[in-house]
């Protein structure tokens, strides 16, 4: 079967490897629909982080048909139409009932990788899985986009806003213009946030918040940024501020965004070694965020918000390829051409 392959920094192929087979009682193998490149991936295409040549790619979002199921698997079966989260919580730990499945403490391969393929093998996949209704060709092409986004950034999104327990009425700012980002537009005006400012210096994702739900962008960046924001708060600041890059700077900006006592989700994947918490000391800022609940938000509210139609988070995929044309897909958002790449499997 195809399945992608990290070769070095600046370079992804397509090699045919050998079909996954059940290897554990909770196993799920599925024939992957749709996948997609994240933010995350870009990490190590991009040279910033270490990653062994000629090994298995970071992909770890999907949707597809299941093939077999492991002896302890209860929920899903053959045929069924899944959401394959990039978390694979068991449902049933402290961590998971309490709604933080992205932290499952049953098992350590808690993430998913190398699902940029045409089979996957899920690990743990009894409750994590999310069963959809009926079958691909039952759903538009834009609404298989936003089933695949709950595989991850929809429910990050919505991961940023749920720790920083965005309200009725608050003012939120969201940090970033990536996927993530757009989505956490959406989740905060869910949430029933008055005001949402989105900080984006592209045309087209300025576009996408707007239709999201956004009320002001905010354009600039460092002490500019958090100067527009004052002014837009009438000098308060937010009362929640959705952290969705990881930098050091997007973590900087965050944490002046807020107002005192004010929480900072975050969802970024931190690439930076430290970060100075005395600031936030003396503004009693509340710093709250990590692994999304994927397949908690899905179950409780995201898959029937998408379903009915009341969100449409699949708009985030603004180019289409081929699982072959893989490298071309992550050429075209390291290029900043497409805000998040669409991987289709015939």
């Amino acid at each position: 079967m195809k399945s992608a392959v990290f070769m070095k920094a600046g370079q992804v192929t397509v090699e045919d490897i050998a079909k996954p087979t059940i290897q554990a009682p909770d196993d799920v193998i599925i024939n992957v629909v749709r996948t997609c490149v994240c933010g995350s991936d870009l990490w190590a295409y991009r040279g910033l982080e270490d990653k062994a040549a000629h090994s298995e790619n970071s992909g770890h979002e999907a949707i597809g048909i299941v093939e077999s199921v492991g002896s302890d698997i209860t929920t899903v079966q053959p045929g069924d139409f899944v959401i394959a989260p990039f978390t694979h919580g068991c449902g049933h730990c402290a961590a998971c009932l309490a709604g933080f499945d992205g932290d499952c403490q049953n098992h350590s391969d808690n993430f998913s990788d190398g699902v940029q393929a045409e089979t996957i093998r899920f690990q743990h996949g009894d409750w994590a899985l999310v069963k959809i209704p009926g079958q691909p060709a039952d759903y538009s092409d834009a609404m298989l986009n936003s089933l695949l986004s709950l595989a991850d950034v929809m429910a990050t999104g919505y991961h940023a806003a749920r720790v920083a327990n965005v309200k009725t009425g608050d003012t939120v700012v969201v940090v970033g213009d990536g996927a993530v980002g757009l989505c956490g537009v959406i989740a905060a005006k869910m949430r029933g946030a008055k005001r949402i400012i989105a900080m984006s210096r592209h045309a087209d994702r300025q576009q996408l918040a707007l239709e999201f739900g956004a009320t002001d962008i905010v354009a600039e960046r460092g002490d500019d940024a958090i100067a527009k924001v004052m002014t837009l708060t009438n000098n308060a600041g937010a009362d929640a501020v959705l952290e969705c890059v990881g930098t050091e700077l997007s973590n900087e900006t965050a944490m002046k965004a807020a107002r005192p006592g004010a929480i900072v989700g975050r969802v970024g994947l931190p690439h930076e070694p430290k970060m100075d918490m005395a600031a936030s000391f003396y503004r009693n800022t509340i710093i709250a965020g990590g692994p999304a609940s994927v397949t908690t938000y899905d179950k409780q509210v995201l898959l029937k918000a998408v379903l009915d139609g009341d969100i449409h988070p699949g708009k985030v995929f603004t180019k289409r390829f081929k699982l072959d044309d893989i490298d071309a897909a992550y050429q075209a958002m390291t290029n900043r051409e497409a805000i998040k790449a669409l991987i289709t499997i015939d």
